[in-house]
């Protein structure tokens, strides 16, 4: 089976595929060459580039990748064996770093967690997952942090703050999300808010976020067939909204109203928005 994903380096979009059967990465060489030069036209760079340097076919390939309409093409696409050999045809002082950022797929924490992301919708257990409860949200925390964390799945006891925040104080988690896993789910303004409270209520010590926005998703296809299409929201609008939204949550929900899609089932919606998941808690 092919995957696809998208990892994000300098905040610019680098599609991959997974090739299970040889288990190799292959790489979208546009993707490379706008991440690496910043072209504003990365598709004639990539084909000026292509025809300048007749190796650069011998290594290449075409898979289907999506594009940003959604819809899958035929893509240039180069394994991670031959992507030094286009980057070295690139003016850019970031190379190394490049180089540096491929090696990490699939050995560190944040890519272990993300592979279990997606067996989550792959394996169908997301199917068995308890939708709107707190133990819900731990089925979701325990299966993709499971191996990874000792914690996973288990309500933190100690007390945790992030950028100047305090979340809710361990001493009274519990109860808090007692309250919140009371709230209604029959409206958005109910369903968001509910997902408002509970990241003030930060139950995990970590991986919140990546296990809150799956479990909203779940909520809004049970109670109201529609799911949220991560990837039409900027994530540093994201960010700043969900900080705001401690005292005012008008601007997370206009954002997260503005990004459903009835596609409650779609896999590329799913795996697409594990992505950009993963790509709002990328330290800058």
């Amino acid at each position: 089976m092919v995957k696809t994903s998208i990892r994000f380096f300098d905040d610019i979009p680098v599609r991959a595929v997974w090739n299970e059967e040889i288990s190799k990465w292959y790489f979208c060489a546009v993707d490379i060459c706008e991440a690496l030069t910043k072209s504003k036209s990365p598709r004639k760079y990539w084909n000026t580039l292509k025809s300048r340097n007749p190796e650069l076919s011998s290594i290449c390939g075409q898979l289907k990748l999506p594009a940003r309409d959604g819809k899958n093409y035929l893509t240039d696409v180069i394994s991670d064996d031959g992507v030094n050999t286009l980057i070295a045809l690139l003016p850019s002082k970031k190379s190394l770093v490049f180089i540096n950022w491929m090696k990490t797929m699939g050995t560190s924490i944040d890519e272990k967690s993300k592979q279990k992301a997606y067996e989550l919708f792959e394996s169908g257990m997301i199917n068995d997952i308890e939708v709107g409860t707190v133990k819900g949200l731990q089925q979701i925390h325990s299966f993709i942090f499971g191996g990874l964390y000792d914690f996973a799945g288990q309500i933190r006891s100690i007390n945790i703050a992030k950028g100047g925040f305090a979340f809710a104080p361990a001493m009274y988690l519990k109860d808090n999300l007692k309250i919140i896993e009371n709230m209604p789910e029959t409206t958005f303004d109910e369903i968001a808010q509910k997902y408002i409270e509970m990241n003030v209520a930060h139950p995990f010590q970590e991986g919140n976020g990546r296990s809150a926005r799956i479990w909203l998703d779940l909520i809004l296809k049970k109670n109201l067939s529609k799911c949220v299409d991560w990837s039409l929201i900027d994530k540093n609008k994201y960010l700043q909204a969900m900080q705001k939204s401690v005292v005012d949550g008008t601007e997370i929900k206009g954002l997260l109203f503005n990004a459903l899609t009835d596609k409650i089932n779609d896999r590329e919606i799913f795996m697409k928005g594990i992505d950009y998941s993963y790509y709002y808690e990328e330290v800058e």
